[in-house]
């Protein structure tokens, strides 16, 4: 029923939102943000900004938080990919301006949306499978973000050409190594719950799955490793 938790790690609970709502945003909320503005650089500005970002795996629970705060908090041109039309139509709703299919050649269909050029790439999904594209799509003196652990070796050399750079997100680094800026973690928590009440932001919950059990949890994971999930799925309560 009670559990200690670091004040720097943790933010108030969105004023407007249930539990399971609410349940859905802080780890998804932290890494988006920290991808998008600590990792990328990204300017917490709606001045027009001449760059556009592309994130890879739109619709899932980083990506779905992620178009939100790019689109809300940035003057970027944001692409999101996904692959179904149910997917595709979610990340529109969210706040991108086009959508493409990872599952077809990228570079072509970015190409033909006439946008600004792609300096940012977040990657979220099967960074391995769609790297050289991405070093192919991407602008000079680019950046790269991922959060995944890529199952064959990516080689970092093919962005030298283009003076580009590789980062990655880790959203436990600050509270595994008790970094000084720690709690930034809890300053953005409580800035994303601000925004949620405002109106600014949505929560990313699509479904809940029931109460916390063993049968309800393999339902949800079944949905995870199907690929077909889009948003976060709860499990709230007890049985």
């Amino acid at each position: 029923q009670f559990h200690l938790v670091d004040e720097r790690i943790v933010g108030h609970k969105p004023k407007t939102l249930g539990f399971a709502p609410a349940a859905a945003l802080p780890l998804t909320s932290i890494t988006a943000w920290e991808m998008l503005f600590d990792r990328l650089g990204a300017q917490p500005s709606k001045a027009f900004d001449p760059r556009t970002l592309l994130i890879i795996g739109g619709a899932g629970g980083v990506g779905s938080i992620l178009i939100q705060l790019a689109r809300r908090l940035t003057g970027l041109s944001i692409i999101a990919t996904a692959s179904r039309p149910e997917t595709q139509a979610w990340c529109r709703e969210l706040g991108a301006h086009a959508v493409i299919d990872h599952s077809k050649p990228m570079k072509a269909q970015v190409d033909a949306l006439g946008l600004p050029p792609v300096a940012l790439i977040a990657s979220l999904t099967n960074t391995d499978q769609h790297y050289e594209q991405l070093v192919d799509i991407l602008a000079p003196q680019g950046k790269i973000a991922l959060i995944d652990d890529p199952v064959q070796p990516i080689n970092p050399m093919l962005l030298k050409a283009k003076s580009a750079s590789l980062h990655w997100e880790a959203m436990f680094a600050r509270s595994t190594f008790e970094t000084a800026d720690m709690i930034a973690q809890h300053d953005l928590l409580d800035e994303v719950a601000g925004l949620i009440d405002a109106g600014v932001l949505r929560t990313t919950l699509d479904q809940t799955y029931g109460t916390i059990n063993a049968a309800n949890l393999k339902r949800a994971h079944a949905l995870i490793e199907s690929g077909k999930a889009k948003g976060k799925i709860v499990l709230e309560g007890w049985d």
